[in-house]
């Protein structure tokens, strides 16, 4: 699990964190993982979680206001959202899964629903769910944060966009490898950095990867064509590195098959 050592925090615009760290899926191919914070104009602080609450972490949290609003970005990005209950002192995941509703339990939890119904076991109460609220539900964020639900993307993402500092944020829907600045701090390779490339999105396998994940390719047109309306120059991916001034063309790049 990464730790407060191997994390790297930086503010990528005014008032937007983020915390990338080391992360290899099925434990062997290194995409890296990021959280990001958003200061918002109320003082409040949205935090899409999507690495583990360590020392590091919270530190800044603690700095940047309270924590309001607890983001699941897609299906698989919700193993630090929560756990209802603690693990047993003899557990060794005890020590290593550290989850931000406990830490924060006052925060709105917003999730999409296909993440929602994997914690249902552990008791978590969620304020807010993609794919089951109506499409116009406003979550309290709006003033400062647009979201656009990918409902016919395989992973169920949600993409994010911060007008203030022109960034959108998302977890799954682009890739930006190798992951160089999470793995900055690590000792561990960043492993196959050729292959990675391929899925970066001007890469070979970077607009086929979004097509092959496509379950709808009319409602993929649909929400491509929104984020692509959005006036963004930054993309905040959880996995490789931040796409800083070319994020649109990167974003056209990716999703051209949807876009042409």
């Amino acid at each position: 699990m990464p730790s407060s050592a191997t994390t790297v925090v930086r503010e990528v615009a005014k008032d937007v964190w983020i915390f990338s760290t080391p992360f290899k899926r099925f434990g062997v191919f290194p995409i890296g993982g990021r959280s990001t914070a958003v200061k918002l104009s109320s003082g409040d602080v949205w935090v899409l979680a999507s690495t583990p609450l360590n020392d590091v972490t919270k530190g800044k949290l603690k700095e940047l206001g309270p924590v309001r609003w607890i983001i699941g970005a897609d299906a698989v990005h919700h193993l630090f959202l929560g756990k209802g209950e603690r693990n047993p002192p003899w557990s060794s995941f005890s020590l290593l899964v550290a989850d931000f509703k406990r830490e924060y339990p006052d925060a709105k939890l917003i999730a999409v629903d296909e993440a929602i119904k994997k914690k249902t076991k552990e008791g978590l109460k969620f304020d807010g769910a993609w794919g089951a609220d109506p499409s116009s539900t406003k979550y309290g964020f709006e003033n400062d944060i647009q979201h656009c639900y990918f409902s016919g993307f395989q992973n169920k993402d949600v993409a994010f966009f911060h007008p203030a500092s022109k960034s959108l944020i998302e977890a799954d829907l682009l890739f930006n490898l190798p992951p160089t600045e999470q793995y900055s701090k690590s000792n561990g390779s960043i492993s196959f950095p050729r292959v990675s490339r391929l899925l970066s999105p001007d890469g070979a396998l970077g607009s086929r990867f979004s097509w092959w994940l496509a379950t709808d390719k009319a409602s993929m047109r649909r929400d491509a064509t929104t984020v692509a309306n959005w006036d963004f120059d930054r993309i905040i991916p959880c996995h490789g590195d931040v796409i800083e001034k070319v994020g649109k063309s990167a974003w056209k790049s990716a999703f051209k098959s949807f876009l042409d």
